[in-house]
């Protein structure tokens, strides 16, 4: 397999959802768009990418009967079912581009039982947020789609996804060669490399990003700049689950994170939010964290929370910090 094969083809898999963006207020920065993850997936880029595109590769083609981007474990699935030889060549084929980190998946009688249930996460946001229908979404960090998925099962009229992992992006690959929808894209980039002068959507999510970023006044400034004026940012992020105004920096790890920079208790994070220019604050939800929403599995085989937390004392990481809890912060611009 040459270095040109893979970007050629997984951009193929991209032109739809580009050919979409080309009728919508970001047309002007589509072809940036193209250009950089065409930069991003190259073999030079990650020595596993032959190994995804060979699984990607041999997925097979099957007609959709029935998707639903609406239920807790998005579905898509075949009329007749899969017999259990073709099941079981499926999900070896999915667990290729292991881990999965949000879910979970129901693909063609494939349960993708991720790390996260990320569908308790949705249901606390979902009928507080502005209603998605006909909006355009930016997803900052999506992973392989989850979230995205949902916007759209919630009425959006497309969603950007973006994430600088490649292992993500082949998991919305793979996810999207059975749902074939080309209202979204994941596409391999952060939010600090989309063009300068992006600007227009109506909602923007950053879900578990904004606490490894070094730089967090200048992560919220980039997302009020990506909303139009009267836009909705939907943050997501670790939370000192206190009142007043602190901020926790761990120095060393966090829940066994390298890169957990601040952590800031609701009200300093509220401070963040106005400095950056954002308006009608409302926390809508602060949730501890527990191992029946993050959690090792057949599709996630890693350490995952159990193992962050102090088992003597389970209110405290293994580092010693307050135990892991989240709050979800609604604002506009």
């Amino acid at each position: 397999m040459s270095v040109a094969t893979p970007p050629m083809d997984l951009l193929r898999r991209l032109e739809p959802f580009f050919e979409r963006l080309k009728a919508s207020p970001l047309a002007p920065w589509v072809e940036r768009l193209r250009r950089l993850s065409r930069a991003r997936l190259d073999l030079r880029c990650n020595g596993d990418l032959p190994k995804w595109m060979e699984a990607l590769n041999s997925l097979p083609g099957i007609v959709p009967a029935r998707i639903d981007l609406r239920a807790p474990c998005i579905t898509v699935g075949a009329a007749p079912p899969l017999n259990d030889a073709a099941r079981d060549e499926l999900a070896q084929l999915l667990d290729a581009f292991h881990p999965w980190r949000k879910g979970p998946f129901c693909v063609h009688g494939v349960d993708i039982d991720t790390e996260w249930r990320s569908d308790l996460k949705w249901g606390r946001l979902a009928d507080a947020i502005a209603p998605l229908q006909d909006r355009l979404l930016l997803d900052v960090g999506c992973g392989n789609g989850y979230y995205a998925y949902r916007a759209l099962g919630a009425g959006a009229r497309l969603v950007l996804g973006i994430d600088p992992t490649l292992r993500f992006v082949l998991q919305f690959l793979a996810i999207n060669q059975f749902i074939v929808d080309p209202r979204l894209a994941v596409l391999p980039m952060a939010d600090d490399d989309l063009p300068k002068d992006l600007t227009g959507f109506d909602t923007v999510l950053s879900m578990g990003v904004l606490y490894h970023r070094r730089d967090a006044a200048m992560h919220l400034a980039t997302l009020r700049r990506l909303l139009r004026p009267g836009g909705e940012l939907v943050l997501e992020t670790l939370v000192l689950d206190e009142p007043g105004r602190r901020v926790l920096v761990p120095g060393g790890r966090y829940a066994k994170m390298r890169n957990v920079h601040a952590i800031p208790t609701p009200d300093t994070l509220c401070a963040w939010l106005r400095a950056a220019g954002l308006r009608k604050l409302r926390v809508l939800d602060r949730t501890s964290t527990t191992t029946a929403e993050q959690r090792a599995t057949a599709w996630m085989r890693f350490q995952s929370l159990s193992d962050f937390l102090d088992p003597d004392e389970p209110t405290r990481t293994v580092e010693g910090h307050p135990a892991p809890v989240r709050a979800i912060v609604l604002a506009q611009r």
